[in-house]
C-alpha cells in the first residue's frame, strides 16, 4: 500500500462502522472481507485466542440487535446465510487492533492500520463537533442576553401613575 494511497476507500470502511451498545464497532463479516479471509477463519482465530478479546474488545450481538442491524443495512444474500447459527461477533477499535496479532498476513496488517486511522478520524470529527456545539451554545447564550438587554432598553416605559378622579375611599 503506497503512502497516502489506500487500497480501499476510507468511506467504505467508515460506512461499515456501527454504533451498538454505545460503542463504535465493526462486524466480523465486514472485517473478514477487508482482511481477505473467511468469516469462519476470523472467528476461529478469535476463539483460539479468547484471552486477547475481552468483552470490551469483542462481543456477540443478541439476536434482536442482529435483526435490527440487518434491517438497517439490508445486505443479506438470500442464497447463503439466511439462517445463521450464531449472531455475528463485533469488534471495537481495540478489538480490531488486537486482530492484527491473530491474523498475521500482510494484508491484515495493512488493513488494520487503515481501519484504526478511520476510527481515529471519526473520533476527531466527533470531538470537533462537540467543540463546535459548545461554542454555538455559548454564542446562543450571549445573543439571548443581548436580546433581553435590547428589549429592556427599547421597551416603552410604564405609563405614569395618575391620581384617580373623584372620591377615593380611604383604605383601612
Amino acid at each position: 500500500m503506497a503512502k497516502g494511497k489506500a487500497v480501499i476507500p476510507i468511506e467504505r470502511i467508515a460506512s461499515r462502522i456501527y454504533l451498538i451498545r454505545g460503542q463504535k464497532v465493526m462486524l466480523d463479516s465486514d472485517l473478514a472481507e477487508l482482511y481477505g479471509v473467511t468469516t469462519k477463519a476470523l472467528n476461529q482465530g478469535v476463539s483460539r485466542n479468547t484471552d486477547r478479546f475481552p468483552d470490551d474488545f469483542s462481543f456477540r450481538l443478541t439476536w434482536d440487535e442482529y435483526h435490527a442491524l440487518r434491517s438497517q443495512i439490508v445486505t443479506l444474500n438470500p442464497a447463503r446465510g439466511q439462517h445463521p447459527k450464531y449472531p455475528p461477533r463485533v469488534f471495537t477499535e481495540q478489538g480490531v487492533a488486537m486482530l492484527s496479532s491473530v491474523l498475521r498476513s500482510k494484508r491484515a496488517a495493512e488493513m488494520n492500520v487503515l481501519i484504526i486511522r478511520v476510527f481515529v478520524k471519526m473520533r476527531e470529527m466527533l470531538a470537533t463537533n462537540a467543540e463546535l456545539a459548545r461554542k454555538v451554545e455559548h454564542l446562543d447564550r450571549r445573543v439571548s442576553a443581548l436580546y433581553d438587554a435590547f428589549q429592556r432598553h427599547f421597551a416603552p416605559p410604564d405609563p405614569p401613575k395618575k391620581n384617580p378622579i373623584g372620591y377615593v375611599p380611604p383604605k383601612d
